[in-house]
């Protein structure tokens, strides 16, 4: 079930003090909802969300607006978070966002789920590395085709295109991803011209990374968060996933239940 937002976040922040005005740690959640994860190598299981706000960036696409342009939450410590959680019959928890990694307490968060021995997926762009007790990090670095144009921004004034694109690449930070944790390196394609940074990004972050990414922990994923743009564009970005070797990933839930939100 979704926690509504009812407040502003800070999402500009590159990193955030998210204990606020009491000694607990805590975090700004925009929802907290049980659903199936539906993108991944773990697609269709049964997992409890954990969506905080916030965001160090703006892709003009982004299916999470209130986490990043409207950045909306309502605070829960971790201890309110961790209850809600086991309320839920699931031993998969997904931190998502936004980017939960900007926030420290994302690290306290984490870890007391793998003390109490659930599977943790985390969701992030792969421009900041946290050390944490990660099961799974689902890594998607934003390629150009994110950067909010004057065209394309949500807001239409193109504020966020410098910023956005300085920052949306750290390939020593990739790097760093991928020799801490088992990664998937999941990128959202709009057209078949994706490819092309794709397979320079992999190169260099091989080149980087002391473990191993093979072509299957690289995964092809449609962009569209409403079944009918993923009508648009699904069969294409399967049939490249095919013609480079890498992996297609669904995006389930939209498939389920469309763009409805708490899925």
């Amino acid at each position: 079930m979704p926690v509504n937002a009812t407040e502003p976040g800070e999402g500009e922040r590159d990193d955030a003090d998210s204990s606020g005005s009491n000694s607990e740690p805590s975090l700004p959640i925009n929802e907290l909802f049980y659903s199936l994860q539906g993108e991944g190598t773990l697609a269709g299981t049964p997992s409890v969300f954990v969506r905080t706000s916030g965001c160090n960036l703006r892709c003009w696409f982004c299916d999470s607006y209130h986490t990043s342009w409207e950045p909306t939450h309502a605070g829960m410590t971790v201890d309110e978070i961790v209850a809600e959680v086991e309320s839920y019959d699931a031993n998969h928890v997904v931190l998502t966002g936004g980017e939960p990694l900007v926030h420290e307490e994302s690290v306290t968060l984490l870890d007391r789920l793998s003390e109490l021995g659930y599977h943790t997926t985390v969701e992030t762009n792969g421009t900041i590395f946290r050390d944490a007790a990660i099961d799974l990090a689902s890594v998607s670095p934003k390629l150009a085709s994110s950067t909010p144009t004057p065209e394309n921004d949500p807001k239409g004034d193109g504020e966020w295109e410098e910023r956005h694109e300085e920052r949306r690449i750290d390939v020593e930070t990739l790097g760093s991803l991928v020799d801490a944790y088992d990664v998937q390196m999941k990128f959202v394609v709009t057209d078949e011209g994706d490819l092309e940074e794709i397979e320079k990004l992999v190169a260099e972050v091989r080149s980087t990374a002391t473990k191993s990414l093979s072509d299957t922990d690289v995964l092809l994923m449609p962009e569209g968060a409403t079944r009918e743009q993923l009508d648009e564009s699904r069969e294409r970005v399967a049939e490249l996933a095919m013609e480079y070797g890498y992996r297609y990933t669904p995006r389930l839930h939209v498939d389920l239940w469309n763009d409805a939100p708490g899925t």
